[in-house]
């Protein structure tokens, strides 16, 4: 090992490395691997909670749009935090629809209905419409309409103030 630095939020640990073979220089990053808790699907089936999902579902709802990987992976990362701090053995697969529903309409609106489409099924175009409706009446307005303020939002509402000015600029 050549170098080892902890993350800014002292989650991971990233680690240089150097093979003694061929020497040539890598990294690696550790992550404490808590007991991850149970999430219970809708249809009541039980699977263990798995952050690789939740990045999935975020990089399929962000496609094509500007939200970078690190701003994904620190979704992630709240998502994953929200759900351990509940500290249940079980938890919902609505709630964490909720969270990941909740993160993103403060990083992009599009990719907010997107995931919302999917994760409120909607049944037909009206109640699509209706959401759509409810984004465009916060937006004159300047406000959220359905968001929930959370303690660790800074880095999200940060990231979007730097995409509005972006677009402003454009």
């Amino acid at each position: 090992m050549v170098d080892s630095r902890t993350s800014g939020d002292g989650t991971e640990i990233r680690r240089r490395r150097m093979c003694s073979s061929c020497k040539r220089r890598f990294t690696t990053y550790e992550r404490v691997d808590e007991i991850a808790p149970m999430v219970v699907k809708k249809d009541g089936r039980r699977e263990p909670y798995d952050r690789s999902k939740i990045i999935s579902g975020l990089k399929k709802a962000c496609e094509k749009r500007p939200v970078s990987m690190e701003t994904i992976e620190q979704v992630a990362d709240r998502v994953g935090a929200a759900v351990l701090e509940r500290g249940e053995r079980e938890v919902s697969s609505e709630f964490i629809g909720a969270a990941v529903v909740s993160e993103l309409h403060a990083i992009d609106q599009v990719a907010y209905v997107r995931f919302a489409s999917v994760y409120h099924s909607f049944k037909d175009i009206d109640e699509f419409m209706r959401e759509l409706e409810g984004l465009i009446k916060a937006r004159s307005q300047g406000v959220a309409a359905t968001r929930t303020p959370r303690r660790n939002d800074q880095p999200a509402e940060a990231e979007a103030a730097r995409r509005d000015a972006r677009i402003k600029e454009k």
